[in-house]
């Protein structure tokens, strides 16, 4: 393949949502950018489509939700939000609890009914199970989980769910991966405590779309296209590259494979207008394969024609023909991390890593948005007060 490269300013490797604002925001200024992606469509994970009048996400539930006013304003520039909160309902071996450990759970688990009656109960597990701990520091996460939550929550609704979802015993995973539990002693069943909370009315993907339409014909992009059947001549000819890929990969994996895990997803289309009552279910013991169930329908509320779509999502490990979903951020992977970082800044200086690969992150939505832009403000100098929200891309033509 032939790559026209002299009317680039920038070549962007991954049309996600980094690279995309990112494109984006350089067409404001008047920069044209190709970008390249390997899968069939842009928006990466957080690709939709409609089928039967419901917008399904087909990389798991993506619930936007942040206490960043900038980046609200900004992707509603682009569709409107409803005004969707993520209420999950766990179910343990046939038993019905709500998330996050509030109240309601509390009383579920145990009958209590005020929250010192709860916070005596967590306490009292936490002395039983915990009497060797003393002063010292959990080592890993069951011994965090148990000196957060107690015993009954962490057996039913925190160990299965966990080990499914990293493939490892609870007791060799690092402590910080759960240094923040979500406990509220109130009746509040919203999974996210933030201000500003919604699902894009018709999906995600529009959003990029949209992007791309008002870049007055300043993007270009590629799909089905991997940047590694065309490194070398990519990186001979473009001035500036943004890159979204694994960080690893791009370096050969000279200091080792970074560990990741994965996820598989299987759909159906049911007959039925309503198959479980609630947009997410947990599966939280260990013997269910899968770790929650999504029904789309119920995120928006807009489907009615006697069907509905569900989607089962299942952990798996992950290898190099798999997509690398979430960075396992132990400290073996965040030293190896740390040796492509550095290379990365002493010898690719017209290369910009950004991302959850790139920078081999967990990012939530409003991050990797907030990061986008934040990359932009260093590219193009744009002071720390400017409001991407508030600037329209008619305006800088």
């Amino acid at each position: 393949m032939e790559f026209n490269t002299k009317n680039y300013d920038y070549l962007i490797v991954g049309a996600g949502p980094f690279g995309m604002i990112f494109a984006y925001e350089a067409a404001k200024r008047g920069k044209r950018s190709l970008i390249i992606e390997k899968r069939p469509h842009i928006a990466g994970n957080t690709y939709t489509h409609t089928e039967h009048g419901i917008t399904v996400h087909d990389f798991g539930a993506h619930i936007f939700h942040t206490d960043n006013k900038e980046v609200w304003d900004y992707v509603r520039q682009f569709a409107t939000f409803n005004g969707f909160q993520n209420q999950v309902i766990a179910n343990y071996k046939g038993s019905l609890y709500n998330l996050p450990f509030n109240m309601n759970t509390f009383y579920e688990m145990w009958g209590t009914k005020t929250p010192q009656e709860a916070k005596d109960k967590i306490e009292e597990q936490k002395q039983a199970a915990l009497k060797d701990l003393g002063d010292r520091q959990p080592r890993n996460l069951e011994e965090q989980a148990i000196s957060l939550i107690g015993t009954d929550i962490y057996e039913k609704l925190i160990k299965g769910y966990t080990e499914k979802q990293w493939g490892r015993k609870a007791t060799e995973l690092p402590a910080f991966i759960i240094k923040r539990l979500p406990v509220r002693f109130i009746y509040d069943n919203n999974y996210f405590n933030h201000r500003y909370q919604g699902i894009p009315v018709g999906g995600y993907t529009q959003i990029f779309e949209q992007m791309v339409s008002d870049s007055n014909g300043l993007i270009d992009i590629l799909t089905d296209t991997d940047f590694f059947d065309h490194k070398e001549t990519l990186l001979s000819e473009f001035p500036r590259i943004i890159y979204t890929g694994m960080i690893d990969q791009f370096f050969d994996y000279q200091y080792g494979e970074l560990e990741y895990r994965s996820l598989r997803f299987e759909s159906e289309v049911l007959d039925n207008d309503n198959y479980q009552g609630n947009a997410v279910i947990n599966y939280t013991d260990a013997q269910t394969p899968y770790t929650r169930v999504m029904e789309w329908k119920h995120f928006d509320g807009l489907a009615d024609d006697g069907k509905t779509i569900i989607t089962r999502e299942y952990p798996q490990d992950w290898d190099r023909t798999k997509e690398a979903y979430y960075p396992v951020n132990d400290e073996r992977n965040t030293q190896i991390y740390k040796q492509y970082a550095k290379i990365a800044r002493q010898t690719q200086s017209n290369i910009l890593f950004g991302g959850r690969l790139g920078k081999y992150r967990y990012f939530d939505m409003d991050q990797v948005i907030n990061d986008a832009l934040n990359t932009v403000r260093q590219e193009f100098n744009i002071p720390q007060d400017f409001n991407f929200a508030h600037d329209k891309i008619e305006s800088n033509q």
